[in-house]
């Protein structure tokens, strides 16, 4: 099942406690997955479709806690690949259809707009924290998605309208989040793209099941990802160290060849052996092995005299 589904199924199952949250959720669902049927002499059906099975039933309760009407259930087998079931509520209610519409503002009490909806959301219906919280929850469940959050994280919100999917956004941002709207053919998509975000708005909606899970995998890609990090600094540092180490042993082999190291300095002879004999010491290990210690600084120093007289050396 997929992190999409397990979030839907989580918040299928929250209780509405207030009938304004019960609407401002059914507002959302109308828009995003509710199809308006207008038949002979006007005759208006109202009509919901989705393949999960929790949020048939979800659609339903709220319907049936709100309107007290029959309301007809379908199951049919989908023909795509997948084969999933599609789930079908239907309102045959003339009344009772006209009266959803109009109370989540999507058509006028007169049906005046009838044949020219209002996509975006009234005030009225989102007007309290709660409510706005309820909405979000609605449009997730009718067309929202996320992507595995292993892979990627992204959440979205997908609409067939510009005005629906402004009022969206300013929805979602009015606690205090990013999202951004672009255009995906005919769609248009609300989506939200930093983790820390997706987290806070699956908070916002009550998804606390999937909220945690997905902090999880946030840590443990973080922790992986220090990890990596730290590997590749280490990989990184021990290839300087390596390639500085050969450079300075060609250096030494120089002067041995050359003049021999008996005729350096003290300090510089004791430190070419001790680099002879240790070729992958890191510079201060070689320090510590000087007498007395030397520190790293001192070492470089050293060192960069004997590349010096190698050089003046291989050039005569």
């Amino acid at each position: 099942m997929s992190f999409s589904s397990i979030t839907k199924n989580e918040l299928s199952r929250i209780e509405i406690d207030k009938e304004c949250c019960a609407l401002a959720e059914l507002a959302a669902l109308v828009r995003m997955n509710g199809t308006v049927q207008i038949t002979g002499m006007q005759n208006i059906n109202l009509k919901f479709t989705t393949e999960n099975a929790a949020i048939a039933r979800r659609i339903f309760s709220i319907l049936k806690m709100m309107y007290h009407s029959e309301i007809e259930v379908m199951v049919r087998k989908n023909k795509q690949l997948k084969k999933n079931n599609n789930y079908l509520i239907i309102i045959h209610d003339k009344k009772i259809s006209e009266k959803v519409l109009s109370d989540v503002g999507y058509i006028d009490k007169d049906r005046s707009n009838l044949f020219n909806p209002r996509y975006g959301v009234p005030k009225s219906i989102v007007s309290s924290r709660c409510c706005k919280r309820s909405f979000i929850r609605g449009s997730f469940l009718g067309g929202g998605s996320m992507s595995n959050p292993e892979k990627t994280y992204h959440l979205e919100f997908v609409t067939n309208h510009e005005e629906h999917a402004k009022s969206l956004r300013d929805i979602i941002n009015s606690f205090e989040l990013n999202s951004k709207i672009i255009q995906r053919k005919d769609n248009f998509v609300v989506y939200i793209k930093e983790g820390e975000q997706i987290v806070d708005l699956l908070n916002i909606i009550g998804a606390h099941q999937a909220l945690l899970k997905l902090e999880d995998i946030r840590v443990l890609k973080e922790v992986r990802n220090n990890i990596n990090r730290l590997v590749n600094c280490e990989t990184a540092n021990l290839g300087k160290t390596i390639s500085a180490s050969m450079r300075q042993i060609e250096s030494i082999k120089t002067i041995q060849g050359r003049m021999g190291l008996n005729k350096l300095p003290d300090n510089l002879r004791e430190i070419a052996e001790v680099r002879l004999a240790n070729p992958d010491a890191s510079l201060k290990e070689i320090g510590e092995m000087m007498n007395p210690p030397i520190g790293k600084s001192g070492v470089n120093h050293r060192f960069r005299k004997l590349e010096e007289i190698a050089d003046e050396l291989g050039g005569e």
